[in-house]
């Protein structure tokens, strides 16, 4: 398994498309700072409160310069549909193949109602301008990620 990625670490590199059809890079993304978080799926109770807590704070979040990008598994479509249905402003990156998450370590064995199985580990890397992680969110407040985000920030 891959060694777990720490702040100070340069962040793995990617070229993906959201779902509006923006392309987006590690290098297009140099010299602002990015929020890369990594989730199950879309419409669910967790991940619905995650990013409705990210678009709620989305103002804040991008006056401190970020740029916001959650990934799933989830379709294109899917991400289409729940951007829509919850007005989020921010980018929605499908990896159906879980390249990017393997990439960061967002992608294992997780226990769940006691079975343990692969799936998505619920996380959020701050990306620097350097393209250097600054933070890991491991423990993420579904409720309140944007304010657990800014708090780093203050």
């Amino acid at each position: 398994m891959k060694p777990k990625l720490i702040p100070g670490d340069k962040a793995p590199d990617f070229s993906v498309t959201d779902h509006r059809g923006n392309k987006l890079s590690l290098e297009s993304l140099k010299g602002k700072k990015t929020l890369l978080y990594f989730y199950p799926k879309d419409n669910t109770p967790g991940c619905t409160a995650e990013a409705c807590s990210l678009r709620d704070g989305y103002e804040q979040l991008t006056e401190k310069g970020f740029v916001v990008i959650g990934v799933s598994p989830d379709t294109e479509d899917s991400h289409v549909r729940f951007s829509s249905k919850h007005s989020l402003p921010f980018h929605l990156v499908s990896d159906t193949d879980k390249t990017l998450m393997k990439k960061y370590g967002a992608w294992g064995e997780k226990k769940m109602f006691g079975k343990t199985k692969e799936g998505v580990l619920r996380t959020t890397f701050i990306i620097g301008e350097d393209s250097k992680i600054e933070h890991v969110i491991n423990k993420v407040d579904t409720k309140n990620h944007s304010g657990q985000i800014l708090d780093l920030y203050k």
